[in-house]
């Protein structure tokens, strides 16, 4: 995907609104939407970006636009994470490479703060495959989400893949503080 087509997938999310803040972006691979992610943020706000993939990780850059990115290589369903105090989470095609789904996301809590969002993109697909071993489509995120106590859960774009086998669609999720 390029840069353009992921900031468009994710700009509908108001997280330009929110001040500085701090992410992690989880899966990152080559940052791609680390990238876009960051092109939308305050200043001075702050990615964790981890993947396993330590050759892509160091395609990444330590900042852009204005935010602080800082690459951590690991597995993030099976490794404790490096960093607390997170406003959001992004998962960009790879909350699909998450067996035991509701149980990870109730495990983000620890590193999330009480009002903290989503940001996802997958599939919008039922049908497993090797690339996409636990497909999470629309409806599955909503129950995932909802089963998981996050009352807002909106679909904020949707496009064609580039493989053919699934629309795109991306999602964010809001947890608010009450």
């Amino acid at each position: 995907m390029r840069p353009r087509d992921a900031i468009d997938m994710l700009a509908e999310s108001g997280v330009d609104m929110l001040g500085s803040t701090t992410w992690a972006d989880l899966g990152c691979g080559d940052g791609t939407f680390t990238l876009a992610l960051a092109s939308l943020l305050a200043p001075g706000s702050t990615i964790h970006a981890m993947d396993i993939d330590g050759s892509a990780l160091r395609t990444i850059p330590a900042s852009h636009k204005g935010a602080h990115i800082t690459t951590h290589r690991g597995d993030f369903v099976s490794e404790t994470w490096p960093f607390t105090g997170l406003d959001g989470i992004l998962m960009a095609n790879s909350l699909h490479y998450v067996e035991h789904q509701l149980a990870f996301i109730r495990s983000c809590n620890r590193y999330l703060n009480r009002g903290h969002r989503f940001l996802i993109v997958e599939y919008d697909t039922n049908t497993a495959n090797r690339w996409v071993p636990y497909p999470v489509s629309r409806t599955r995120l909503t129950e995932l989400f909802g089963a998981a106590g996050y009352a807002s859960i909106r679909v904020l774009r949707t496009r064609a893949s580039m493989f053919r086998r699934a629309a795109l669609y991306a999602a964010a999720i809001e947890r608010r503080t009450s």
